[in-house]
C-alpha cells in the first residue's frame, strides 16, 4: 500500500476516534497505530534476521524465483521470497543478483526500492538443443 494512503487512513481514524469518544479515543488511535507499526517492524526485522543466516546471493532454484517475480514487487517481498540478501551487481540501476547451486541466476533491477524488471540466464546444457534419435 502506498505511505501517503495508510498515514492518510491513520489521520481520518484518530479524527474520527477523537470526535466520538474524545481524549480515550485519542489514546486507543494512538495504540491501535503504534501497535499497527510494532507488527511491521517485527516483520522487517524478522525477515532480515532469516536472509542474514542465509549465505549472500544463494537461492534454492533460479527458474521458481524468476516464475514469482513481478514488476513493483518491494525490496522486503523479495528478500522474504529468496530468503537471502542479494549480491549486489550494481549501483545505477540498483540490481542485485541471486544463484542457485546449478549456475543458474537471476539479476533484479530496483528503482526506488520496487522492482522495474529482471533477467533469468541459464548454462547452456551440452546437447540440450540436439534433436531427438530416430
Amino acid at each position: 500500500m502506498n505511505p501517503w494512503i495508510g498515514w492518510g487512513l491513520a489521520a481520518l481514524f484518530t479524527l474520527l476516534a477523537w470526535q466520538q469518544y474524545g481524549w480515550q479515543g485519542l489514546l486507543f488511535a494512538f495504540s491501535a497505530i503504534t501497535f499497527w507499526l510494532l507488527l511491521q517492524f517485527n516483520k522487517a526485522v524478522r525477515v532480515m534476521r532469516q536472509a542474514g543466516h542465509a549465505p549472500i546471493g544463494h537461492i534454492d532454484s533460479a527458474v521458481m524465483l524468476n516464475a514469482r517475480l513481478q514488476p513493483g514487487l518491494p525490496m522486503l517481498k523479495i528478500v522474504m521470497l529468496t530468503r537471502s540478501l542479494g549480491e549486489k551487481v550494481g549501483d545505477d540501476p540498483e540490481a542485485y543478483r541471486w544463484t542457485d547451486p546449478g549456475g543458474s541466476h537471476v539479476t533484479l533491477e530496483l528503482r526506488g526500492g520496487k522492482l522495474v524488471r529482471w533477467t533469468l540466464w541459464r548454462p547452456e546444457v551440452a546437447g540440450q538443443d540436439a534433436p531427438p534419435a530416430p
